[in-house]
């Protein structure tokens, strides 16, 4: 499994939107001056993310993108489902029920069965809020006398 660029753009997307969540709704050529990122990538982007659980969008002057919900409702896991689609290490486990016609007789499914939870359950188990909190405890160590 490998995270695309458009994957990790998005999360940076999201976690841009819950670190300026105050400032209301943010355009994306904001973002993307902040980020680094084109603003015609983030554009390919955000509608695999406009849904209206997800995100709240103004058109017009004063116009953009806010979080539908607050930053712990995020997961990376979700964010990256919705971008990359299965995050499974192998193809067999991106389908559910898994219908590979070797299931029943692979004496390796267990191995990428165990791997495919470990890396859910970590991507699940990390929401916007986590990574804002760890991002503010190291600049809250980060100073100069």
């Amino acid at each position: 499994m490998k995270i695309s660029t458009k994957g990790r753009y998005a999360l940076r997307l999201m976690l841009d939107l819950a670190e300026h969540r105050s400032d209301g709704f943010v355009s994306l050529k904001d973002i993307a001056e902040r980020q680094g990122i084109s603003k015609k990538y983030l554009e390919q982007i955000i509608p695999m993310l406009n849904t209206p659980e997800l995100l709240r969008t103004n058109r017009g002057f004063q116009g953009g993108y806010c979080l539908a919900q607050p930053p712990e409702y995020y997961s990376v896991g979700m964010i990256l489902r919705l971008t990359e689609g299965s995050l499974a290490p192998v193809a067999c486990l991106a389908q559910q029920p898994n219908t590979c016609d070797r299931a029943e007789d692979c004496c390796t499914l267990y191995v990428w069965e165990g791997l495919n939870k470990v890396i859910t359950d970590y991507l699940n188990s990390i929401t916007l809020q986590d990574i804002l909190d760890r991002k503010s405890e190291s600049y809250s160590f980060n100073y100069n006398i």
